[in-house]
């Protein structure tokens, strides 16, 4: 869920500022060290940066014990530059490509907050949003914020001692059969149920139900 997540708020993301002629942004994509390197990002600017932060808790959330509820934060990095000052790198300048940061960040929170992606997440929590850095690069002044967002999501736990069974090549189990790791047999369809009614001690009835589809007589008809 952590790749999902991380590519479904660089599609919004970069749906929503464009990052084509006219938009507020050049680019936005998965942060991989960018940002290490400001020279090398330069002519980038202003961009944005996903990336997964991390799994924040966990809990219990049924009474088999192997649902969990998942919680994870995310963080969206906003840079822009202005070769004017520093308040233009902030706030922006006279120039589209000027954008500064307060304005990106705000749309960041404004097409994210509330939202689930289209995926089984909880709707996007607004966090935190600072001030990372600002320095002067080569008579440009650069800053970069950081914009903090919270979900959750379930996981399901194998039970315990098995190993997992992909029943289908979008099972998503099936990345341990890719790798040759070590798998389970898949249980076997639960095709019927059995019941014994008692009283005092001895059955008294008993039914079978079946899970299986009965066949249609219409062909018969």
């Amino acid at each position: 869920m952590f790749t999902e997540v991380e590519q479904a708020i660089v599609t919004r993301l970069s749906e929503g500022l464009n990052t084509g002629k006219g938009g507020m942004v050049r680019a936005v994509t998965t942060y991989g060290g960018q940002l290490e390197d400001i020279g090398e990002i330069l002519g980038a600017l202003p961009g944005i940066w996903v990336t997964f932060k991390g799994v924040t808790g966990c809990r219990r959330v049924n009474t088999m014990r192997r649902r969990w509820r998942v919680t994870a934060d995310f963080a969206v990095f906003v840079a822009s530059r202005s070769v004017r000052s520093e308040t233009a790198q902030r706030v922006g300048g006279p120039v589209p490509d000027e954008t500064g940061c307060n304005l990106i960040a705000e749309s960041v929170r404004r097409l994210l907050t509330g939202q689930d992606l289209g995926l089984p997440i909880t709707d996007l929590r607004p966090g935190r949003v600072t001030n990372l850095f600002r320095k002067a690069y080569n008579k440009s002044a650069v800053s970069v914020y950081v914009c903090e967002f919270a979900t959750e999501w379930y996981e399901d736990a194998l039970d315990n001692g098995r190993w997992p069974a992909p029943e289908s090549d979008d099972d998503p189990d099936q990345v341990f059969a890719r790798y040759l790791g070590r798998l389970d047999t898949p249980y076997p369809d639960h095709v019927t149920t059995h019941a014994d009614y008692s009283r005092d001690g001895e059955v008294v009835a008993q039914d079978t139900l079946s899970n299986l589809p009965t066949e249609s007589n219409d062909a018969d008809s």
